[in-house]
């Protein structure tokens, strides 16, 4: 896969993104299983199960552009197909990768999944993470690119104070995650260490990152993320970090939370912050950019309506292509005819030029001007 860039382009409002690993054995038969579930439950409309090589291969009736071949390092694409609110359409596709270098042990299958739906999306909505992997504990694959990190669960940072801006630094250039880090003012009991993403909407409960700066570390992390992000964390509080391109709507000021109740409560504040920082428009990064070109333009799950619109319009396509064919040997054929014409009175018929012509006839018309005007009259069509 090629390595995370922005670009200026930006995340359309009904696309939902998301990247990750599966850091387990079997990350395909996950998918699989979990597809078949939601699909005997009626939660899935339908779903597909396809080779990547196959995936991108053009056909007569369905030709694809060079941007639905999801690349050499690609296991398997899935692709899924549901209902949300009012019957809004939802498709999907998830595609695992190979690691660019040797696997390492622990570093598991990158996964890159692209959702869009028929209207702006819903934080409120299902998450399509789960439409794919199984929404358990047990299944690993919600850790994030940026090594040590996961999602649904309390990161604690590093101890040392390198370590620490490290990892901020990666998780804002390379993650598509949302990262908060929180503040822990005393240490929490069993219900303070529950992740505060658990109350997020189920939409964006899978793309928050929460990160942990323990009591001790208040003075240390605060420092690191002065000089990393210039950001301040606020003992006992929590601040959203920003993204990669830091758009002008963000302020550090506006999403920080002075104060959060590490007691198992609803964090309000926090929730509030959280939902406002990811309406904000986000630069496109380029994987993702790939990632939705693939959605949009190598779709493969398509209804029996679909299917039928799409044969049309492409016997439409076909007939218009033939068509214009058939006019450009129309006008190749007229085209030579008028050719062996004026040839013919060129030669007068005989094969060798006719002698020139003196005086005023010869000024009005040589053999070579009525070539000329022969051919003018013709505009064969652009390639």
């Amino acid at each position: 896969m090629a390595k995370n860039s922005s670009s200026e382009t930006l995340v359309p409002a009904t696309v939902w993104l998301a990247r990750g690993r599966h850091t387990g054995h079997e990350p395909e038969q996950d998918v699989r299983r979990n597809l078949i579930a939601l699909k005997a439950a009626g939660v899935l409309d339908d779903f597909l199960d396809l080779d990547p090589v196959e995936a991108a291969r053009s056909t007569v009736l369905h030709p694809r552009e060079a941007a639905a071949d999801p690349g050499p390092s690609a296991r398997r694409l899935f692709e899924a197909r549901w209902r949300v609110a009012d019957d809004v359409t939802v498709r999907a596709q998830l595609t695992t990768y190979d690691p660019e270098n040797r696997r390492k042990d622990g570093e598991g299958v990158v996964w890159v999944l692209a959702a869009e739906a028929e209207r702006a999306w819903d934080p409120h909505w299902p998450s399509p993470a789960t439409m794919f992997w199984p929404d358990s504990e047990q299944v690993p694959w919600d850790h994030d690119t940026v090594p040590g990190v996961r999602l649904r669960e309390v990161n604690h940072l590093p101890k040392e104070g390198d370590e620490i801006r490290h990892r901020l630094r990666d998780c804002v250039r390379g993650s598509w995650n949302v990262h908060l880090v929180v503040h822990e003012a005393m240490t929490p009991d069993a219900r303070g260490m529950r992740p505060l993403s658990a109350f997020l909407p189920p939409s964006l409960r899978h793309r928050v990152v929460e990160h942990r700066a323990t009591p001790e570390q208040a003075q240390t992390a605060d420092f690191e993320m002065k000089r990393e992000l210039n950001v301040r964390m606020p003992r006992g509080g929590a601040v959203v970090l920003p993204a990669a391109v830091r758009g002008t709507e963000y302020e550090a000021e506006r999403f920080t939370v002075r104060t959060v109740f590490l007691d198992g409560s609803e964090p309000t504040e926090v929730l509030r912050t959280l939902l406002e920082f990811a309406a904000l428009p986000r630069p496109l990064p380029e994987d993702a950019e790939r990632a939705l070109a693939r959605l949009r333009q190598g779709w493969h799950l398509l209804t029996p309506e679909e299917e039928l619109v799409h044969a049309q319009a492409m016997v439409v396509r076909y007939a218009e292509a033939l068509d214009a064919m058939t006019k450009s040997c129309d006008l190749y054929k007229e085209a030579a005819e008028a050719a062996r014409a004026a040839l013919a009175d060129f030669t007068g018929g005989e094969g060798a030029p006719r002698p020139p012509v003196t005086g005023e006839a010869g000024a009005d018309r040589s053999p070579m001007d009525t070539l000329a005007r022969t051919f003018g009259r013709f505009r064969l069509p652009k390639k």
